[in-house]
């Protein structure tokens, strides 16, 4: 190249006016080759890797406006300038002793934070399931659904109707002659609760049977009791905490049994009344639950009207009109229930409530 035309070109390109190279710096830094720019609007320096040399290369006429673009983003939040991803891409070096220490402690409380949580947590899933209120609702969830009584009505229905036709219907204990029934050779009675001796969840008896609840305890004496899905059943009454009140308040024994109605056999019952289980007599109020496991077991079954529709919940009253249709449909076709060998003939043990 002829050396007067290399004496008109400039030695270096000019560096843009916004960036502003503290040459103090750089000489001072010189055996690192390092230069701190800093954003005209900014108050924060932020060290980048120089290039090697100090001239910047030359682009073409859109560099003015990207650098005006750039200077409105930056200068939109002059504090956040050395944080912005752009930046950081722009440029390879940047210390990060600063940055790391804040992540690092942002980590450790976060950290913290979640043990905390998670301590937390823990502790409430223990409480919720050792506290009694949560027994309460699973006794109640489980007194709505009764998994092993829609198994075993399934299968009546498919296999044996028969089992859920009683011996003998009547609207409540009042119709029912206890002291024929002794003189016949049953030698104990047998109560469902809910809705046969008290109202749904309650504990004093209804107030109309208390005449002939007490003819029945005089007759059988104290071999009458109480078989519950709800008191003295161990999945939900484990420390019998709910049959000692039941006992306190209506004066009878609570059996305290393992599974629920209409599943189990009846060795717990026979085992309380010290003989077999076809000298008993089953009184409740539900056709697929008292009437079958009674007649599954050989008892002599009596079919009672439910006391209180109004205190029962609207899924026991929708499952107690499908059982009744069941068993209405098939009387009508003429089925009986499993015969007797100490009453042939259940029609001898009803009454008018007030005769003698």
């Amino acid at each position: 190249m002829p050396s007067a035309i290399a004496a008109l070109l400039p030695s270096s390109y000019p560096i843009p006016n916004h960036l502003n190279l503290h040459h103090s710096q750089y000489h001072r830094h010189k055996n690192r080759k390092v230069a701190t720019f800093s954003l005209s609007s900014s108050s924060k320096e932020v060290p980048i890797r120089n290039p090697s040399a100090s001239t910047l290369p030359q682009t073409h006429s859109c560099v003015k406006g990207r650098e005006n673009h750039n200077r409105i983003r930056y200068n939109s939040n002059p504090n956040q300038n050395h944080k912005h991803p752009l930046f950081l891409e722009s440029f390879s070096y940047i210390d990060p002793r600063s940055t790391n220490k804040r992540k690092t402690e942002k980590e450790i409380q976060k950290q913290q934070q979640g043990g905390e949580q998670y301590e937390f947590k823990v502790e409430k899933a223990k409480g919720l399931f050792t506290n009694t209120w949560w027994a309460n609702v699973k006794a109640a969830l489980g007194q709505r659904i009764n998994l092993e009584g829609i198994l075993c009505s399934t299968m009546v229905i498919v296999k044996d109707p028969k089992l859920a036709l009683p011996h003998v219907s009547v609207p409540d204990i009042r119709y029912i002659d206890w002291t024929e029934l002794h003189r016949k050779g049953f030698k104990g009675v047998v109560f469902d609760k809910d809705n046969t001796l008290t109202a749904p969840y309650t504990l004093t008896p209804w107030p109309p049977l208390g005449s002939s609840l007490e003819h029945c305890k005089a007759v059988f004496g104290p071999d009458i009791a109480v078989l519950s899905n709800s008191a003295g059943l161990q999945e939900y009454d484990h420390d019998g905490s709910k049959a000692r009140a039941l006992e306190g308040a209506i004066g009878i024994k609570v059996i305290r049994h393992r599974f629920k109605k209409p599943a189990g056999a009846a060795e717990e019952v026979e085992k309380h009344f010290g003989c077999e289980s076809s000298k008993l007599i089953m009184v409740g109020d539900r056709p697929f639950t008292d009437i079958v496991y009674g007649n599954r077991s050989q008892f002599l079954t009596i079919l009672t009207e439910p006391l209180s529709l109004a205190q029962e919940p609207f899924i026991v009253q929708q499952v107690r009109k499908l059982e009744n249709s069941f068993v209405n449909y098939w009387c009508r076709r003429g089925l009986k229930p499993p015969s007797h060998k100490l009453l042939p003939d259940p029609t001898v043990c009803v009454k008018e409530p007030h005769s003698p």
